[in-house]
C-alpha cells in the first residue's frame, strides 16, 4: 500500500479503545475506584461550507457517547480545565438548526433516556485545542463533587421539579411581552404593505386588507355551542348493534301493519256509510 494513503481502519488510542475517523477518545470513570473506563468521541464542532450553525465553530466542542449519568454540569466541570466553559447543551442527536434555540427552566422538553451528543461552547477560542487534547480518564464523581444516585437522586430530582410561582411568572411575563413586540411588529408591517405595489405591480393582499370580525357575544356564543350540540347528537351511532337494528326493523313493520288495519277499518266503515268517494 503506498504511504500516506487513507484508510477506513479506525484509530486506536493508548488505551485501546477505538476511534471514529475524525474524533479523539477520551476515557472517562464514574468514579476512582471503577476499574474500566467509558469513552468519549470528541472534536471540534464544524459545518460544511456555507451552511449555518447556531453554534460558534472556533468555540465549539462536539462531544458524543455522553453517558446518561453525565449531566450538562457535570461535563462543564471536566472540561472547565480547559478554560471558562460558557455552556453546554446535550441532545438525543446532533442539532442542524442554523439559529440557536432558547432554553428555558420551566418550558423544557423531558430529558433524553440513554445515551447523548453534547455541544460543549468554551469563551474563549484558545480553550478549544486544550479541550481536543485533554488526556484522561477523567473522573465524574469524586468527594469533592459527588454526584447523586439511587434514592439521593430521585430525592434531588423530586426537589427540582418543584416550580417557583414568582419565577414562573417572570418567565411567562417576558414571553408575552416578547410575544406581543414581535407580533405588533408583524402588524405594522403588513399596515404598510397594504396597497404597495411591488416592482413587477402585484399587490400584496395581507390580513389587514379584510374586514375585521366582529367580537362574539354571549348570546352568540350560546348558540354555536348549542349547533355543535346537536351536529354532535346527529353524529352519534345509531342501532350499533344488530340486535338493535333487528328490533328497529321488527317495530318498523309492527306499525305499518298495524296502520293498515286501520285503514281497512276506515274502508270499511265509509263503504258501509256510502261515502267512500275514491276520487
Amino acid at each position: 500500500m503506498a504511504a500516506g494513503k487513507k484508510t477506513g481502519v479506525k484509530e486506536k488510542t493508548p488505551e485501546g479503545a477505538p476511534s471514529p475517523p475524525g474524533y479523539r477518545a477520551i476515557p472517562i470513570k464514574f468514579s476512582q475506584d471503577q476499574a474500566s473506563s467509558h469513552f468519549l468521541y470528541i472534536k471540534e464542532h464544524r459545518v460544511r461550507g456555507g451552511a449555518k450553525s447556531s453554534w460558534p465553530p472556533d468555540r465549539t466542542l462536539f462531544v458524543l457517547n455522553v453517558p446518561p449519568y453525565c449531566s450538562e454540569e457535570c461535563l462543564a466541570r471536566l472540561f472547565a480545565a480547559c478554560g471558562p466553559v460558557q455552556s453546554v447543551r446535550l441532545h438525543e442527536k446532533p442539532d442542524l438548526s442554523e439559529t440557536p434555540k432558547e432554553s428555558s427552566v420551566f418550558f423544557c422538553p423531558k430529558p433524553v433516556p440513554g445515551f447523548h451528543v453534547a455541544y460543549v461552547v468554551f469563551r474563549k477560542p484558545a480553550s478549544l485545542p486544550k479541550a481536543v487534547a485533554l488526556q484522561g480518564p477523567l473522573i465524574i464523581s469524586a468527594e469533592s463533587h459527588p454526584v447523586k444516585t439511587g434514592i439521593e437522586k430521585w430525592i434531588a430530582d423530586y426537589a427540582d421539579s418543584l416550580v417557583d410561582p414568582e419565577a414562573l411568572r417572570l418567565e411567562v411575563d417576558k414571553f408575552m411581552e416578547e410575544y406581543d413586540k414581535k407580533t405588533a411588529a408583524e402588524d405594522a408591517k403588513a399596515e404598510a404593505e397594504e396597497g404597495v405595489p411591488d416592482e413587477e405591480g402585484w399587490v400584496k393582499v395581507t390580513r389587514k386588507g379584510r374586514r375585521p370580525g366582529l367580537p362574539r357575544s354571549e348570546a352568540a356564543s350560546l348558540r354555536v355551542l348549542e349547533k355543535e350540540k346537536r351536529k354532535k347528537a346527529r353524529k352519534e351511532l345509531l342501532n350499533f348493534y344488530a340486535w338493535q337494528h333487528r328490533e328497529t326493523k321488527m317495530e318498523h313493520l309492527a306499525q305499518l301493519r298495524k296502520k293498515f288495519e286501520e285503514d281497512k277499518q276506515r274502508i270499511a266503515l265509509m263503504r258501509a256509510q256510502r261515502k267512500f268517494r275514491p276520487y
